[in-house]
């Protein structure tokens, strides 16, 4: 017999209604994430695409550090502090704009960088107020507010994760054919 599924959101991740559907929103698309990558081997995170496309684990990085960065750049409006910093050796991005490929990591290590990261936002946003979160930040090239921010690290990590997917099912048949050989 199946699990039941309860396909209902739940608002107790903050005591501000205005707040806990949106966490329990990016809870539940981490989740789906994690999901994507049950069983996930360190040679499949590590592995990358003929075309110059990232690793798994390369995107892995690039989650985690771009909800870090939208957490402090913008939400919080300060720099990273040094234990953050510390999480995110490499840059972001390339030279050539592309995302900075990081091999060598086990997956492990990568959840557990998520794992931090999402620790130290969900912390943030469950001590916000309504007010704090709708709060628009003028930044020189936008206007912000933490709700928006949610809203993006979602969809972010939805973009992703059919990127991660698409990647681990070529990994696995590269793999594979390595195996035979």
């Amino acid at each position: 017999m199946r699990e039941r599924r309860i396909n209902v959101v739940d608002p107790t991740l903050s005591g501000e209604p205005a707040i806990g559907p949106w966490l329990w929103a990016l809870q539940d698309a981490r989740q789906r994430t994690m999901e994507e990558l049950v069983n996930l081997t360190d040679a499949e995170c590590d592995w990358s695409p003929p075309d110059g496309d990232p690793s798994i684990g390369s995107m892995l990085y690039h989650i985690a550090a771009i909800e870090a960065d939208w957490l402090y750049a913008e939400v919080l409006e300060q720099p990273f502090p040094p234990e953050v910093e510390q999480l995110f050796p490499y840059p972001i991005r390339d030279a050539a704009g592309r995302l900075t490929h990081v091999n060598a990591i086990s997956f492990q290590t990568h959840v557990q960088r998520l794992e931090t990261v999402r620790g130290l936002l969900m912390g943030v946003f469950q001590r916000m107020d309504h007010v704090e979160f709708r709060r628009v930040r003028a930044l020189p090239d936008y206007d912000v507010t933490p709700e928006w921010v949610l809203h993006h690290l979602m969809q972010h990590e939805a973009e992703h994760r059919g990127q991660i997917g698409a990647t681990r099912a070529q990994a696995q048949r590269h793999l594979s054919q390595v195996k035979l050989w």
